[in-house]
């Protein structure tokens, strides 16, 4: 048995005993008859960014090898009606073999896909977001010779009955245990049943948001994974939501991930790890044990693109009051090393050249160990109202736009922009000012993009008219004044919470 593959909790991983990217049709037929599977489900993200479902039974296994073969045609417009017009509107979906999963919820024997759309002409859909992100992967492999690697940090709360015993200490919640967290298990039992759809998880924790509103308590956690190509990535935060979503609601729980409930209190992001790989090794870190060259280049774009970037993953009002100081969040164009105040952070990378376990274990004995695979660079300002394709689009291009600027630029813009102090305290408010901001609503994030549409159009990754929908989209909130409104009446934070409360 391959080690790599050894103790999967994929189903169809474990049954196979073979790497998901080399699945093949026969393999699902194989699969299919070996375990008594009777539907087919195809899954896909339409243009609210949440999952939607077609099933099919499985009548006979030629019927089954028809479907996997040809896929079924769907209505574009209902999925996508900002791009696609209802006089002509069918798409097909061809399933993706090496996303299958067995659904973890259904009593029904059922295997699950991950599928892409494709037009009339047999062609990739234009402005599908996952076809968005092929594009974008594409280009920055052929642009720069390097791959595109990423993953997300996922943060949500839990809301359950409140309980008098043992509470947790407001706002402090991060990486509490049992008794003061009550929501371990079910994080847990999340973090399984992710994994069996083909999440690799690196690890789950309670969040530093805890609160009780009306009777109930609201808990923040957090599901981070391990660092994979690009689209893996996206794939598996769209089902990571759909998971956790189906689990709250067997247990009678709610689950939102919703970019901010209530002022004062912490919102949630969807935070984005990224590094840069070459031959199969992470180049984010220099010879030198530093930042790299190459890395520094790649969040030059990230700092210069940061602005419009919050059109692909802040998509809702409530977005822009998540983006505020002391809130765990960012609010200005910067980085900086291990510093949670700046917009793009560079955590610990294992770097020192130290055996650390050695050090705490006495029977070990030191070895000389390479962990420079573990260094990357965070994005912290996407929440889970993105459209987590065209997030990891958009940031694949202000990586490559970095990297594509003259290196004496590149690095002098990230000489500016970085930053080695919390940029909120007091003694530090110069150079807070000195610093661009994001924007502060839907209204200002739409003409970010517009006025640097171009970026994201280059070597056709970002279609016209996606650009042109997501602009409209942002626009029709009409959200300019919305912050001195609801400081003027806080009710209407209540409305907002409760209209978005489900989002993406």
């Amino acid at each position: 048995m391959d080690k790599t593959i050894e103790l999967n909790p994929n189903e169809v991983v474990a049954f196979l005993g073979k790497h998901p990217e080399s699945f093949t049709r026969e393999d699902m037929l194989h699969f299919i008859e070996g375990n008594g599977i009777r539907m087919i489900d195809f899954m896909y993200p339409a243009e609210d960014g949440r999952v939607k479902t077609l099933s099919f039974t499985v009548n006979s296994l030629a019927y089954a090898e028809t479907v996997l073969t040809e896929g079924e045609r769907v209505d574009g417009s209902s999925l996508f009606p900002s791009f696609v017009e209802a006089g002509n509107s069918d798409l097909y979906v061809i399933p993706r073999y090496r996303t299958a999963f067995v659904d973890p919820f259904c009593e029904i024997p059922t295997l699950c896909f991950l599928c892409s759309y494709f037009d009339k002409d047999g062609k990739p859909f234009d402005c599908a977001p996952h076809q968005t992100l092929m594009r974008a992967e594409k280009a920055f492999e052929s642009s720069t010779g390097f791959s595109f690697e990423a993953m997300g940090e996922l943060e949500y709360y839990v809301i359950t009955e409140e309980d008098e015993l043992f509470p947790c200490t407001d706002q402090r919640g991060y990486h509490e245990s049992e008794p003061f967290s009550k929501l371990g298990d079910f994080r847990r039992q999340c973090m399984d049943f992710v994994a069996k759809t083909g999440g690799q998880i690196k690890y789950g924790h309670s969040e530093v948001g805890n609160f009780t509103l009306d009777g109930k308590i609201y808990e923040q956690n957090e599901i981070e994974f391990l660092p994979c190509p690009v689209e893996t990535a996206a794939d598996q935060l769209l089902l990571a939501k759909w998971v956790i979503r189906n689990l709250a609601y067997r247990y009678g729980l709610d689950v939102t991930f919703a970019p901010k409930i209530i002022v004062g209190e912490a919102g949630s992001g969807m935070h984005i790890h990224m590094r840069l790989m070459k031959d199969g090794m992470n180049i984010t870190l220099g010879k030198d044990g530093k930042l790299s060259s190459e890395a520094r280049r790649a969040i030059a774009g990230l700092m210069v693109l940061a602005p419009s970037i919050t059109a692909f993953g802040n998509k809702n009002p409530t977005s822009y009051f998540r983006l505020v100081p002391h809130q765990e969040a960012p609010t200005n164009v910067c980085w900086g090393d291990c510093n949670r105040s700046a917009l793009v952070r560079v955590p610990l990378g294992w770097s020192s050249g130290v055996d650390m376990s050695a050090m705490v274990n006495p029977m070990e004995k030191a070895a000389d160990l390479n962990t420079r695979s573990k260094q990357t660079f965070e994005m912290r300002s996407p929440d889970c109202s993105a459209d987590i394709y065209q997030l990891m689009a958009g940031l694949c291009v202000a990586a490559r736009f970095g990297l594509e600027l003259p290196e004496e630029e590149a690095l002098a813009i990230a000489g500016k922009t970085y930053v080695d102090m919390d940029i909120h305290r007091q003694e530090n408010r110069d150079r807070l000012k000195s610093l661009v901001s994001l924007p502060g609503c839907c209204v200002d994030s739409a003409a970010c993009l517009e006025k640097n549409r171009a970026v994201f159009e280059a070597m056709d990754v970002f279609r016209p008219k996606m650009i042109d929908g997501i602009v409209s989209g942002l626009r029709s909130f009409s959200d300019s004044t919305l912050r001195d409104e609801v400081a003027s009446d806080p009710s209407l934070m209540e409305k907002l919470v409760r209209e978005y409360f489900y989002c993406g």
